[in-house]
């Protein structure tokens, strides 16, 4: 019965972090789509307002990026692009190669 219920905290963490995941998408996304709105809106802005809205967006592209960029620290805080368990896997995969190298090596 103890496995099952670790099956299930499993589950349930992987759900998590799958939801953690799919919402960081969505934001970035969204995080996408408003840069290249204000990217063009910078490019067209004129009048006598032009400074007012061209701080107003720059405003807004920094602390959306800081967001944006927090968000994926709390998504990805534990997965770098090479992590420990990666290291490891690749390691033990070159140790494998060199060992059927070394008895390919030994049986000419």
């Amino acid at each position: 019965m103890s496995t099952t219920f670790k099956d299930k905290q499993r589950r349930d963490a992987a759900m998590k972090s799958l939801r953690r995941l799919k919402l960081f998408y969505v934001h970035f996304v969204g995080y996408i789509v408003l840069v290249s709105l204000i990217l063009y809106n910078l490019y067209i802005v004129q009048g006598e307002y032009k400074d007012n809205i061209i701080a107003l967006n720059i405003i807004t592209l920094v602390l959306w990026t800081m967001f944006i960029s927090l968000h994926a620290w709390r998504v990805f805080k534990g997965r770098l692009l090479f992590s420990k368990r990666w290291e490891e896997k690749k390691m033990s995969t070159y140790l494998s190669q060199n060992e059927t190298t070394e008895k390919a090596e030994k049986q000419e």
